[in-house]
């Protein structure tokens, strides 16, 4: 299975420090963890990240400014918002910075984990997705594929269709036939 980066932005250490290490017990998850928003921000700038969770309370900025920040840069992937507060009005003001899902603290670890996948489900179907594949990117909805030297390939509408379908069953085989019905019809 291709492993999801996830990046946590939380500076409370110990709670930070066992959401890492329990994400890092599911092989479909590479966690990275920054304790400020400012180093959130560079790191969600500057990397490959599937989804960010940042806490509201952070020493440096809040947290829902930092995700303004972000999505006025043109972040596209999922925020997941983590807070004490659980107004109505914390929420909205929340999912209105640009967070896509917002979870108040203390919650049950099972509870985020779900959040996580179905954030992470929906971000593969929307138009802004890319998936590593090998050592390219891919960028179905633009029918791209980016080398690590920024080389660029331009593929045809079925020639995506194929790479999707196969990044989607993950490392099962695929059949010759069962490609041709999903893909041709």
């Amino acid at each position: 299975m291709t492993s999801r980066t996830i990046l946590i932005v939380d500076d409370d250490d110990d709670l930070r420090g066992t959401l890492v290490e329990q994400l890092s017990l599911y092989e479909e998850f590479d966690v990275l963890q920054e304790s400020t928003a400012a180093k959130g921000v560079a790191a969600a700038r500057g990397g490959l990240i599937d989804l960010l969770i940042m806490d509201v309370g952070l020493p440096d900025m809040d947290g829902r400014e930092a995700v303004k920040i972000l999505r006025k840069g043109g972040y596209k992937a999922p925020i997941i918002m983590l807070t004490g507060h659980d107004t109505d009005s914390d929420t909205i003001l929340g999912l209105e910075a640009g967070a896509n899902d917002y979870v108040t603290k203390p919650f049950r670890f099972a509870v985020l984990l779900a959040r996580i996948r179905a954030q992470l489900r929906q971000h593969e179907q929307s138009e802004d997705a890319t998936f590593s594949v090998g050592p390219y990117t891919f960028k179905p909805s633009q029918k791209l594929l980016l080398d690590p030297r920024g080389g660029k390939v331009r593929l045809t509408e079925k020639e995506a269709s194929i790479i999707k379908y196969l990044y989607r069953a993950d490392q099962k085989v695929v059949t010759r036939d069962v490609l041709l019905e999903e893909v041709w019809g």
